[in-house]
Parts: structure tokens; C-alpha cells; sequence
């Protein structure tokens, strides 16, 4: 099955409104919520994401798949996957964080997002500065 990019956009809107809608319920102090649940929405999409990336990689291991373009392609996937874990890993330690399971320093907590940002920055930079275009 294969997502329109319509259905793509009104899914990441409708879990966006969902954390959004939450978020703002928890910060009024309306909802007494564990911020684990708070970030429910962002769990359910990224597992969908997450759950469409691994199949379109496994994709590679079928017979018959046309492997030119494939490394450079399965590399940009594979930075997909290690974005996607980063987001997860700095999402778990904020949550972790705000519900007080950790005395972690906020410094540590952004890590992953760090990471994450200079990571695109890079791709940013070589997909600008170093694609051959035809």
C-alpha cells in the first residue's frame, strides 16, 4: 500500500493538531498527564514513518530489484533511520526529563537533537554543494 502525498500531509497535520491540542492541555495544567502520554501522537507517527522506511529498505532483499542508483540510495536511507532514532532518543530524554525520572543536565538532553540538526545541516550542504546535476 502506497500513501498519496495528500494522505501523506493530512496525516502529518492530523498527529501534529493531536501533540499540539495536548501539549497545550498539559501546559494549562487541564490535564494531569504523564508527558509520555502527552507525546503519544509523535510515538504513533514515527513508528508509522519508521515502519515504511524499514519496509522500503527490506524492498533492496526481494529478487529482481534493479540495484543502479541502490548504494547511493541506501545510504540516504540509512541517514533516514539514524534521524529517525535520534528524534526518538531526544524525545525519550526530554520526556524523561520533564516527568522527573531523570536528573539528567537539559544540556544532555538536547545531544541527540543536536546531532540531528548538524546531520541534516551536512546533507543540506552536500546535496547543494556536491550532487552532479544532469
Amino acid at each position: 500500500m502506497r500513501m498519496s502525498l495528500a494522505q501523506r500531509v493530512l496525516l502529518t497535520w492530523l498527529f501534529t493538531l493531536l501533540f499540539l491540542i495536548m501539549l497545550v492541555l498539559k501546559l494549562d495544567e487541564k490535564a494531569p498527564w504523564n508527558w509520555f502520554l502527552i507525546f503519544i501522537p509523535v510515538w504513533i507517527f514515527d513508528t508509522i514513518l519508521l515502519v515504511m522506511l524499514i519496509v522500503k529498505m527490506a524492498g533492496r532483499c526481494k529478487s529482481g530489484f534493479d540495484p543502479r542508483n541502490g548504494s547511493q540510495n541506501m545510504k540516504k536511507k540509512v541517514w533516514y533511520l539514524v534521524a529517525m532514532l535520534l528524534k526518538l532518543a531526544f524525545c525519550l530524554a526530554l520526556c524523561a526529563k520533564l516527568q522527573r525520572f531523570t536528573t539528567m543536565k537539559l544540556a544532555y538532553v538536547f545531544i541527540p537533537l543536536w546531532a540531528l540538526l548538524i546531520g541534516g545541516m551536512v546533507e543540506l550542504g552536500y546535496n547543494i554543494f556536491y550532487v552532479r546535476r544532469d
